[in-house]
């Protein structure tokens, strides 16, 4: 077939990377390996049509074959190799990669079984879903029904949660499940949510009209944020303002890329906000593409969050009918599938992610506002992040700066989880401490249960005791016990949970979520999560694993993975003997 040929904005100096067949060679010569049936080139075409065959939309095409056949056939992904040029070991190991990819072997029929995942992240797991799991396996762990575990699916606050193929039960229970399962209704209808008419009422786009008429110029754009003291909310806190302009002094040209790759347990923020009020995410992006000049927008959608990719595609398609977005003189937006990697939240990794590849950290520098996207510099922020540009900039820093309790700044949205009342998206002051938070936000403890500790940053963010539920949430805040806020995702434990199978659940994690690139994180992970559930938590041997975990990783997830580990040791040492 015709390949398409590379446009201007593809790097010179690593051959084209959208399209492997062009540039130094990459990609000219295909093994041989599992040779492609007549039927399946055919059937690969057809379902493919006129598509362009660019290596960055291999992840995409996983998904459409899954999405139609259930499941991935060795074949189907021979042909597909084939068909876009590429080697079969290529594409195999970045199906292989993504937990949410199924490849069946030959033998076995297409559809052959249903698979019902069970979440098993910390806060499903405070809610019954080691008990759920177990029940569904006595009643249908049969040839015809899978039952699996799986990693955080983002609705921590209505745990427990299974995932049926991409339906997802929340709260549930066998007898939802075998409702779910006799009637084939899973509830998928999408939310009530304010669409792009009503957010055009209510003055939206007004500040993007202003951006692009030259009523407001980029410094102020920058001066607001910085002033604002806006920082980056998936977790690294990097000042937003200062991000936006480094960006900016880049050569051309450069991209843009949002982060919604919510896959920290405990975190589901994200996944709110564009669920409820996507617009303003939406002006925010086209905001901040505006400032730094991108011309091409990717926003990467957890693979876990189809109702999120539902409502941002049908109003992607309102602002190209409306002209601001996807129409020439406007940046072009691709909407871009996750398929089940929490690495995939590192944002080097989303980039390799977004390429088509397998999410392994890139090592830094160069970071990706020199060097990001396709060789290019690129603007990554955070969902949340985007959300507060239009109200920092139209109502001012000062009316964002006025908000904030014990000596802290500004709004933060706190995700809520646990052995709360009333667990949910909790937007508060900066600054706010636990014992507010419950009491205030999230009706108190359940009852029966009392505060025992809590985890300030989700899985990463170390564990706190109720003896510091007074200390402020905010950045900067909780580095001194060893703890930080991250994506201020707050999961609450009581007294009738164990910190040792806290700690082992959250080891787990990241012995699963471990891509595997660097041997501390693949091999240290798998270790102690090993010797933990041996019985064997001498203290002497995981802090030798959490050394070398926290100093010779690649990225983030290595870094922190002992984080919980080192926490318990230090405010729990009478449970961890």
């Amino acid at each position: 077939m015709n390949e398409p040929e590379p446009s201007d904005n593809q790097p010179k100096s690593t051959g084209n990377l959208r399209h492997p067949g062009k540039g130094k060679g990459l990609g000219r010569t295909r093994p041989r390996g599992r040779q492609t049936t007549a039927a399946e080139a055919e059937e690969i075409r057809q379902i493919l049509g006129d598509s362009p065959r660019q290596r960055d939309l291999l992840i995409e095409y996983l998904h459409t074959l899954q999405d139609q056949f259930g499941d991935l056939s060795l074949g189907r992904l021979a042909a597909l190799a084939a068909d876009m040029n590429l080697p079969l070991v290529e594409v195999y190991e970045v199906a292989s990669f993504y937990h949410n990819f199924t490849i069946r072997p030959e033998a076995a029929a297409a559809g052959s079984a249903q698979t019902i995942k069970v979440c098993d992240s910390l806060p499903c797991m405070l809610r019954g879903s080691e008990e759920l799991k177990n029940a569904l396996r006595n009643d249908y762990d049969t040839g015809q029904i899978r039952i699996e575990r799986a990693a955080c699916m983002g609705r921590c606050d209505q745990a427990p949660v299974v995932s049926i193929g991409s339906n997802y039960i929340s709260e549930a229970s066998a007898a939802k499940i075998q409702t779910a399962l006799e009637s084939g209704q899973f509830g998928g209808t999408l939310p009530a949510y304010r669409d792009y008419a009503a957010y055009l009422d209510d003055g939206g786009y007004q500040l993007l009209a202003d951006c692009r008429s030259g009523v407001r110029s980029r410094e102020t754009i920058f001066d607001a944020l910085d002033n604002a003291g806006l920082r980056g909310l998936g977790g690294a806190g990097f000042p937003t303002g200062r991000k936006w302009r480094l960006v900016a002094e880049q050569p051309t040209p450069r991209l843009m890329a949002v982060n919604g790759d919510e896959s920290e347990p405990g975190t589901f923020k994200d996944r709110h906000y564009l669920l409820t009020d996507p617009h303003r995410v939406l002006e925010g992006m086209l905001v901040g593409a505006w400032s730094v000049g991108a011309d091409e927008i990717y926003i990467y959608v957890r693979d876990e969050f189809p109702e999120v990719r539902a409502i941002v595609a049908e109003e992607l398609e309102n602002l190209s009918v409306a002209g601001l977005a996807g129409v020439p003189g406007t940046p072009t937006v691709h909407l871009r599938r996750g398929a089940g990697a929490y690495i995939c939240g590192e944002e080097s990794a989303m980039l390799e992610s977004l390429e088509g590849k397998r999410g392994l950290p890139r090592h830094k520098p160069p970071f990706p506002a020199e060097v990001g996207l396709f060789g290019q510099p690129t603007l990554i922020n955070n969902v949340e992040t985007l959300y507060w540009v239009r109200d920092i900039v139209e109502q001012g820093a000062d009316w964002f700066t006025s908000k904030g309790l014990n000596g802290r700044t500004g709004l933060r949205t706190f995700s809520v989880s646990g052995r709360v009342k009333s667990p949910g998206v909790v937007l508060a002051p900066a600054g706010i401490s636990l014992r507010q938070l419950i009491d205030d936000y999230c009706s108190g403890m359940l009852d029966g249960h009392e505060l025992k500790a809590y985890l300030p940053g989700g899985a990463s963010g170390g564990i706190l005791p109720a003896t510091l539920a007074d200390l402020p949430l905010d950045f900067g805040t909780l580095e001194d016990q060893g703890c930080f806020i991250g994506s201020a995702a707050i999961i609450v434990l009581s007294d009738q949970d164990s910190i040792k199978d806290t700690v082992f659940n959250l080891m787990r994690f990241f012995e699963s979520e471990s891509c595997g690139q660097c041997t501390p994180c693949r091999a240290g992970t798998e270790k102690a999560a090993a010797l933990m559930s041996a019985g064997n938590w001498d203290r002497v041997l995981l802090e030798e694993l959490a050394a070398c975990l926290e100093s010779a990783s690649i990225c983030g997830l290595g870094h922190a993975a002992a984080n919980p580990l080192r926490s318990a040791y230090k405010f729990f040492p009478e449970e961890m003997r």
